[in-house]
């Protein structure tokens, strides 16, 4: 029962997480399209009004036309948007899909034996940490930095820096995909952080003052929009980072924190185009092709590089110079259940026996093996995603077992 519940909360938590991040991620995407495009205002009136920008649009059978007030309108209207429960709503879901996810079975999904051999309480703890020292980190990176002659660029470069270290540690610290879903979860809670501790406060300050008849000091403006900025550049890295958990070949490759960082790089790059390509079109920006470019070759190369071996030599490269398989021990005919049962015995029967039955599946029956025939070829053999984070040790012989015994008929005999 427990497994069950734990499911329909993952679901309801995933789809909540989606929602709210489809909604953040808009309204982001579509503020930094804003900024791109908009025009010094033509209208006299608007000039003298102290409007910076302006932009004409169409939309759903109607036209718009929104203004920016670099430093303040000349006076507050009565109803003024807020836009931050898309933030915090989807780091609330996100969190609890985490804890639902992995901390609340964190011996299964969290630790990997062969790098760290933790308690579950100590993977637990250092991966709340990723969290909080990363934002730490960063916001002293962007602090001592950010408003120096060319603080961008040294931001940028000392952020990557942090990024590459932190990305190299939860892969050597934890199980594949909880390091990549660890270093999204790292990435987004910077960016609900910059929300929560500079963009909403700074704005405060503005409003307040204006409000109260008082001059503004525009660098409320200035590290909210370098936060924000920020933002968009970690939003691609981070839904490749969350994404991925659904292809294994990614985080079960040996040098996953390179495939890992090579692939964040490549989305931020490609969102770099997007965030000039609005401005080249108004003649403010160079050309952002390259940036583009760049980031679809980083993506091409780690696709040839993860691309896999033909099976005879993926199998002996797997599986080690001194380990025989199917084919070497002369086992070229059909595969029964007894020869997969002692496998399933020592390999599954921990997570799928009598005891317990993880993601209601028991295993340990010749009836429900081949009732779930298709799902653990699936997951043995093509994925590799069970046993999870091979914490049973199966071998690649072994996989190469559940391979010819479906693919010969997943016999009950």
């Amino acid at each position: 029962m427990e497994s069950y519940i734990l499911d329909w909360l993952n679901l309801l938590l995933r789809w909540t997480h989606v929602i709210t991040a489809i909604a953040w991620i808009g309204s982001s995407f579509y503020f930094v399209f804003l900024d791109s495009s908009l025009t010094p205002p033509e209208d006299e009136e608007l000039k003298k009004q102290g409007v910076s920008g302006e932009l004409w649009a169409v939309h759903g059978g109607g036209f718009y036309h929104p203004v920016k007030f670099a430093v303040k309108p000349p006076q507050l209207p009565k109803h003024l948007h807020w836009f931050y429960w898309e933030s915090y709503s989807t780091w609330l879901t996100g969190f609890a899909l985490f804890t639902v996810s992995y901390l609340w079975s964190a011996s299964t999904y969290l630790i990997d034996k062969s790098k760290m051999d933790w308690a579950p309480w100590q993977a637990i703890a250092i991966a709340l940490l990723f969290l909080a020292v990363f934002w730490l980190l960063y916001d002293l990176i962007c602090r001592i930095f950010g408003q120096r002659r060319n603080g961008d660029a040294i931001v940028g470069a000392l952020v990557f820096v942090l990024v590459c270290v932190a990305s190299w540690l939860a892969c050597h610290w934890f199980a594949g995909r909880a390091a990549f879903l660890l270093v999204g979860a790292m990435l987004a809670t910077s960016m609900s952080a910059n929300v929560a501790h500079w963009i909403i406060p700074g704005q405060r300050k503005v409003v307040a003052a204006i409000k109260a008849g008082e001059p503004v000091d525009p660098i409320h403006g200035i590290r909210g929009k370098q936060r924000s900025v920020h933002n968009t550049y970690f939003t691609l890295p981070v839904l490749f980072a969350m994404l991925s958990g659904h292809y294994s070949f990614t985080y079960t490759h040996p040098q996953n924190w390179l495939v890992l960082i090579a692939m964040m790089f490549a989305g931020a790059a490609i969102r770099q185009f997007f965030v000039m390509r609005h401005g080249y079109k108004l003649g403010r920006n160079g050309n952002p092709l390259p940036y583009a470019l760049v980031g679809v070759a980083v993506i091409g190369v780690v696709m040839v590089w993860l691309a896999p071996l033909p099976s005879a030599e993926s199998t002996q490269a797997q599986a080690g110079p001194n380990t025989q398989t199917v084919a070497d021990t002369g086992m070229g005919g059909p595969i029964g259940y007894a020869t997969l049962q002692p496998i399933l015995a020592q390999r599954c029967y921990l997570c799928h026996g009598e005891q317990v039955q993880m993601k209601n599946v028991r295993l340990d029956s010749a009836a429900n093996v081949k009732l779930h025939a298709q799902n653990i070829y699936q997951q043995v053999v093509v994925s590799k995603l069970m046993p999870m984070t091979n914490s049973t040790g199966i071998s690649e012989a072994e996989r190469m077992v559940f391979k010819q015994w479906f693919e010969t008929g997943a016999s009950t005999d």
